[in-house]
């Protein structure tokens, strides 16, 4: 774009100095016809395991090749131009690692100007341009191929998306503006705002069914064959039809309200703080008109305003957290000490039991006894167990020969003696510290001395529960979150008395599991539950006030939590948060509250009004009848206040216990535990930018705080309910 051009592209590359570049290697093909095809492949030099990025050296590399093809096509020396990657790997988008350093709004527009700058120029070649998708294409990656005429795709390409919206930034270098002028806006939308959403991807069959690629070759043959395809469209000979390309008609009628429809969607879901979404889901409203160059402007000025935003920030801090600090543990042994796990046996048959034996048969591949009071619950666990592995076999996740194999693994008995030779033993009975206690001096009398045993407990002292152990070194708290099948987190609790062994083996099978496990001390609620219960109680306690459960839902709009404290209740069960709250209560009686009415509203059985669909239509009214009374109401400013405050106290606490190594680590578990938004950064990087953390105990969580550039300069402040 001749405006770009213009540009003066110095301070990024001044950010930019130890860059991993992606050097573009230019070959000429021979044509029929006498044509040549220039073949551009990017390579960064690395092996798979580090993709290729585009960062600003990257770019104008990318940008200085496309210029001497262009003057080679001028002269007719070239007839078309493609890019494709090195082996498995187009690009893997944008190189972010110093997004953080950009000093300024202006230096922040610069990088999205530039990914247009750079990209775009495929389309001023004068001559066909073509994409060969080989592999990996995520964000400004799928973005190169989006700015060239024609794009092929290998079959067994894993991984194809706009992730952009997932990280509180947008497709800023043409995705934007040029998907839904070319597969429509309803798929543009799935792919640039639901997909990242739910953290989903493309294959290469559902790029081509969506338009995004024009044909598909499988790996064997998939260069030669795309150099072929191309060598057609050049001479004339192969014609491109895209019926998902939207005509007059979609753009007068369909185009608005596919994006009212999905506004809706977005408010509901995920509500309205998080700002990416929405900046994308303006600009696909606005890509339906105008011209390529204003589809971009628009992107340059979006980009440069979340780049220089809060959230961003907390984003790639999260992001870096999730992607880093959770492959590398603090405080983990020594992985040499882990013991080898041959056998698990889980002691229970119920629901969360069966849950945690399928996971470990599915991860480990080991066999896998189950146990219970009687062997009724034993067969139905059993069975539950095989019917889940049936359901996997009937939506192709795994094969019949591994799910034969799976399902031969799992065997289900009332005879402790059938213990003695797993290695470790996890429980899932009932929150009671005596029946804990009861269950584990049991089992011992059968298994090895060298069996590791695990609790799920979630609020009780994992020391406590060892207390009758003849070898309580071998206990270890391993709290998993429910679902047990899709979430990340797994708290793993270290008691005074756990030995390095029994510590080490306990993080290997969290990995083996596919689990991300945080290392916390043995303190009430470790970390996840103790902060829902600060939060949770103060809804409550503000309701048993006189606070209206509207007005309490309402304060909490800020954190742009998944959920509101209410439905949050009434997943976790409304009888088990009573006993959390109690619990929590208990150990800490001058910072959390207990809630009478919350057991009220337990027996009662619901808070919320739901239609025949599940979906809310209203708080109930005898739950409303239930907390009536309270003479004391608060504002939703002072609800959120007490609330913030409270956490941030709660979290120096934690922090000053030892609970965890760091902020980090409340951060994660947050994260991973609760669902806690990325654009908040987890907790604490809020915390500090409202001003709780000053509030609390006159310091911060880190420093600088985590911030955007354009807020920088600001003093902390505390979020408004009406932002």
């Amino acid at each position: 774009m001749s405006n770009y051009s213009e540009l003066d592209f110095t301070p990024l590359v001044e950010l930019s100095a130890d860059e991993v570049v992606t050097h573009c290697y230019v070959h000429d093909v021979p044509l029929s016809g006498g044509r040549t095809l220039a073949l551009v492949t990017l390579d960064n030099g690395r092996d798979h395991t580090r993709p290729n990025t585009l960062g600003p050296n990257t770019l104008l590399e990318f940008a200085m090749a496309m210029d001497l093809l262009r003057e080679r096509a001028a002269l007719g020396d070239i007839h078309g131009v493609a890019v494709t990657g090195k082996p498995f790997i187009l690009a893997a988008g944008a190189d972010l690692s110093k997004v953080s350093e950009i000093p300024s709004l202006a230096t922040g527009k610069l990088l999205a100007q530039l990914g247009h700058y750079a990209l775009g120029k495929q389309a001023e070649l004068g001559v066909p341009s073509f994409v060969f998708i080989n592999g990996l294409a995520l964000g400004g990656g799928l973005e190169i191929a989006l700015n060239a005429d024609y794009r092929t795709v290998d079959a067994t390409v894993p991984a194809i998306a706009l992730p952009e919206v997932s990280l509180g930034l947008i497709p800023g270098w043409g995705g934007s503006y040029l998907l839904p002028n070319l597969i429509g806006i309803e798929n543009a939308l799935k792919v640039i705002i639901e997909n990242p959403l739910k953290h989903r991807t493309l294959k290469a069959a559902d790029a081509l069914e969506l338009g995004i690629a024009d044909v598909q070759f499988a790996s064997a043959r998939f260069l030669e064959q795309s150099i072929e395809w191309a060598d057609g469209v050049i001479a004339g000979k192969t014609k491109v039809a895209r019926p998902n390309t939207p005509g007059k008609v979609e753009r007068l009628v369909k185009w608005d309200v596919a994006v009212g429809v999905a506004r809706k969607m977005l408010e509901n879901r995920i509500g309205t703080v998080a700002r990416s979404p929405y900046i994308a889901l303006n600009l696909l409203k606005a890509a339906k008109s105008g011209s390529r160059q204003e589809g971009f402007e628009r992107e340059d000025d979006s980009l440069a305003e979340l780049i220089a935003g809060d959230q961003l920030q907390a984003s790639i801090y999260a992001f870096n957290l999730v992607q880093k600090r959770a492959k590398r543990p603090a405080g983990a042994p020594d992985k040499a000490l882990a013991r080898p796990i041959n056998k698990v046996g889980v002691i229970g048959a119920g629901l969360m039991a069966s849950q945690f034996a399928l996971l470990f048969v599915r991860r480990l591949r080991v066999p896998v006894v189950i146990t219970d009071l009687d062997q009724a619950r034993v067969d139905k666990g059993v069975a539950y167990i095989h019917g889940e592995i049936l359901t996997l076999e009937t939506k192709n996740r795994i094969s019949p020969d591994e799910a034969n194999r799976l399902r031969a693994l799992v065997t289900g008995t009332t005879d402790k003696a059938q213990f003695a030779d797993a290695d470790w033993v996890i429980e899932a009975v009932f929150e009671e510290l005596g029946v804990k206690q009861d269950v584990f001096a049991e089992i011992e009398k059968h298994i090895s001395p060298d069996a590791i045993l695990a609790t799920n407990t979630s609020s009780l002292s994992v020391e406590q529960i060892g207390a009758k152990l003849a070898h309580p070194e071998r206990l270890v708290g391993f709290h998993f979150f429910n679902p047990v099948a899709i979430m990340p987190l797994i708290e793993v609790v270290n008691t005074p008395r756990t030995n390095d062994a029994t510590l080490s083996t306990a993080m290997v099978v969290a990995a083996k599991l596919r689990k991300n496990a945080v290392i916390t001390r043995d303190t009430s609620g470790f970390v996840v539950n103790r902060l829902l219960a600060k939060l949770l109680g103060e809804a409550m306690h503000a309701v048993d006030t006189g606070t209206p459960f509207e007005v309490v839902d309402g304060s909490l709009a800020p954190f742009g939590m998944p959920m509101t404290p209410f439905e949050l209740l009434e997943l976790v069960g409304l009888k088990v948060g009573a006993h959390v709250l109690d619990t929590h209560h208990a150990a800490f009686p001058d910072r959390f509250f207990e809630s009478a009415n919350l057991h009220k509203l337990a027996e009662h059985g619901t808070i919320l009004e739901r239609d025949a669909k599940g979906r809310i239509k209203g708080f109930d009214k005898g739950a409303v009848k239930i907390v009536a009374g309270g003479q004391t109401p608060m504002t939703a400013e002072q609800i959120l206040r007490r609330i913030e405050d409270g956490l941030a106290d709660e979290i120096k606490r934690m922090l000053d216990d030892g609970v965890v190594h760091a902020a980090e680590d409340i951060d994660l578990c947050m994260i991973l535990g609760a669902n806690w938004p990325f654009q908040m950064g987890g907790i604490t990087p809020y915390l500090d930018r409202v001003g709780a953390s000053e509030r609390a105990f006159q310091g911060t969580f880190h420093t600088p705080p985590i911030r955007g550039v354009a807020a920088a300069a600001l003093p902390a402040t505390r979020t408004s309910v009406s932002n």
